[in-house]
């Protein structure tokens, strides 16, 4: 089933997540219709509070950038058909060179700046069947998870901007929270006008 996305302005995306044991009602359901939402929306992450619940669960499939000829074979090869969910991740560690990349989000549709974020990480989450993993990622399947990781720490990546950029953002914010803005997929609006 294809889930609204929450779009910008609306407080959810600014919660610290919760953590889920294995019992949470319903998950295995709640994940194949977030797998169907990004899809949808031509998503390479999403994140559970960007569907309207503030747990600590999100995905990634980073595929689509396996096609991108500007990068190396050995990159192309680490994307293709990387497809991962996390669950009550914690980064444990950022290192390497902050390099920047153009970064888009689903809850904040036609707006992309490029954020600088360290090359390496190192995550420790739970897969679907709570089986704990410590795994290092570094390059755009990073960036993806780094991007995905923030939305459940209540970060969002135009936080990451200079204040200058905020600025001349600010309008364009305003804009997508009050729905004001052509999207081919399904979203929620947290300052919609009624009865318009």
């Amino acid at each position: 089933m294809i889930l609204p996305i929450i779009a910008y302005g609306d407080p959810v995306l600014r919660k610290k997540a919760a953590a889920i044991a294995n019992d949470y009602p319903k998950l295995p359901e709640l994940i194949e219709n977030m797998w169907e939402t990004m899809y949808n929306a031509s998503g390479v992450g999403l994140a559970a509070p960007q569907i309207g619940k503030p747990i600590r669960l999100f995905m990634v499939d980073a595929t689509p950038f396996a096609d991108d000829e500007d990068l190396s074979k050995e990159e192309q090869k680490q994307l293709d058909g990387f497809k991962k969910v996390f669950i009550n991740a914690q980064i444990q560690e950022e290192t390497g060179k902050e390099w920047p990349f153009n970064e888009g989000c689903l809850s904040i549709p036609d707006i992309r700046e490029d954020v600088n974020r360290k090359d390496t990480i190192t995550i420790t989450y739970q897969d679907e069947d709570f089986n704990i993993h410590t795994e290092t990622y570094d390059g755009l399947v990073a960036r993806i998870i780094q991007h995905e990781y923030d939305h459940i720490e209540g970060i969002l990546f135009t936080d990451k901007l200079s204040s200058l950029k905020k600025r001349l953002l600010k309008s364009r914010l305003d804009k997508i929270s009050k729905g004001k803005i052509q999207i081919d997929y399904k979203m929620r609006f947290p300052n919609l006008k009624k009865g318009r």
